[in-house]
């Protein structure tokens, strides 16, 4: 819009100018309408910080990608943005917008303001009661039954990419390795995959379905019922791995119901076709959580 009314070229290699005007998508922000306020993280591409939208003052979360990253990489890093913008539900982080006009360029989604559930978890260890903690796993299937009939496989669920918000709601968060297919076969070998959180066939045949995060879903459950503990403590990936594949499965952190265990080991099925789909999850963890007071 700015360069049909001004009359300058797109771009100043091409010299096209514009005769009809493009109206700017909502999700395309300008980086000035951006400010950057303190860090809150980093990420596999550049810092996170907390942010102001300059027009409105609303709190934002922001990944910022640095200018010294492929151009490659960069396009991974937009990716993220081109999935979220796309999804609007209570238990996915809400999307903003995108800033691409200059450097760095950079990810706004909505700031949920307690942080990774992970990091949650393991400072409010002794004062989360069962009801909550099925609660969370609920927020978590809602997401993920909502993400599969999407299509998108997220390929990293874990509590360490989910957010904890207002009223304890849970969020799925970290869409960066997400694929927006029914199946995705991977063959760039094993590197930045979480081993312990990924389905078998998945590990071994760089093969991904949504039942590939129903494994991970699993992991996730068990997590937040050991009030974050660390999955397959003690062991490396590698001898994980080979323990999973000799059939081997975690047992119940404390205090997990057993309803809630058995969902976990039909998650662990190392058959994909014998785990449950997120709709059947979430009728599960549903009816639990209305039985326990």
């Amino acid at each position: 819009m700015f360069q049909y009314q001004s009359g300058q070229p797109v771009t100043s290699r091409s010299g096209a100018i514009l005769k009809t005007p493009i109206p700017r998508e909502r999700w395309e922000l300008n980086n000035d309408d951006v400010i950057l306020l303190e860090k809150i993280g980093r990420g596999n591409f550049g810092d996170v910080y907390k942010a102001k939208l300059r027009s409105s003052q609303v709190d934002v979360a922001v990944k910022t990608c640095r200018v010294t990253v492929p151009e490659e990489q960069k396009r991974k890093f937009l990716q993220e943005g081109r999935i979220l913008k796309q999804y609007d539900h209570p238990n996915v982080v809400k999307l903003i917008g995108i800033c691409v006009q200059k450097q760095p360029i950079m990810i706004v989604m909505e700031l949920v303001a307690g942080g990774s559930l992970l990091t949650f978890l393991r400072n409010n260890a002794v004062s989360l009661v069962i009801k909550q903690l099925l609660n969370m796993c609920r927020d978590a299937a809602a997401g993920m039954c909502y993400l599969e009939s999407k299509n998108c496989i997220h390929r990293d669920l874990a509590a360490r990419n989910c957010l904890i918000g207002k009223d304890n709601i849970v969020k799925i968060s970290d869409f960066g390795m997400s694929r927006e297919e029914e199946e995705y076969i991977v063959s760039d070998g094993m590197k930045q995959i979480p081993i312990k959180w990924t389905a078998p066939e998945a590990l071994n045949f760089g093969k991904y379905t949504s039942l590939c995060d129903v494994w991970s879903y699993g992991v996730l459950t068990w997590e937040i019922f050991s009030r974050g503990g660390t999955p397959y403590s003690g062991l490396s990936n590698t001898k994980a791995r080979e323990q999973i594949d000799s059939g081997y499965r975690m047992p119940p952190p404390d205090d997990t119901p057993d309803e809630m265990y058995r969902l976990m080991l039909k998650c662990w099925e190392y058959a994909p076709e014998n785990r449950p789909h997120f709709d059947q999850i979430y009728k599960i963890v549903d009816r639990l959580c209305n039985a326990t007071r």
